[in-house]
């Protein structure tokens, strides 16, 4: 499987419309799991940005169950969007535009590769 960008949201802390968004495109598209990505520290460790996320997910998980919500390490993504985009020749603020996207996809192709083989009959 390939991961691809299908939409990037911009995060509503206190009015939570992206979780809102969220819920349709999980709905819209018959998804069969999430992956939230998990900042964690160079070290491995949880810090308040972790937390953050694993609230957001708890919160999402509560909003489209039974769909699963997992978690993954998204340590140096964004490092790896920017090399990749450079590599591409985007450049300054239309790399900005799109870096978070780009780890998005990276989260998720990630996730995929460690998930092997597995296909969407074995999810559901």
């Amino acid at each position: 499987m390939l991961a691809t960008p299908l939409v990037t949201l911009q995060r509503d802390v206190e009015g939570g419309g992206d979780l809102g968004r969220l819920v349709e495109i999980v709905a819209e598209h018959e998804v069969v799991e999430v992956v939230v990505g998990m900042p964690r520290t160079l070290a491995g460790r949880h810090g308040p940005a972790a937390e953050a996320a694993e609230s957001y997910g708890t919160a999402l998980a509560e909003r489209i169950a039974p769909v699963p919500v997992v978690y993954s390490d998204e340590r140096l993504t964004t490092v790896t969007a920017s090399r990749m985009l450079s590599k591409r020749g985007v450049r300054g603020k239309k790399q900005r535009a799109v870096v978070d996207q780009a780890a998005a996809v990276e989260i998720l192709q990630a996730w995929l590769d460690s998930r092997g083989n597995t296909t969407r009959e074995e999810l559901s």
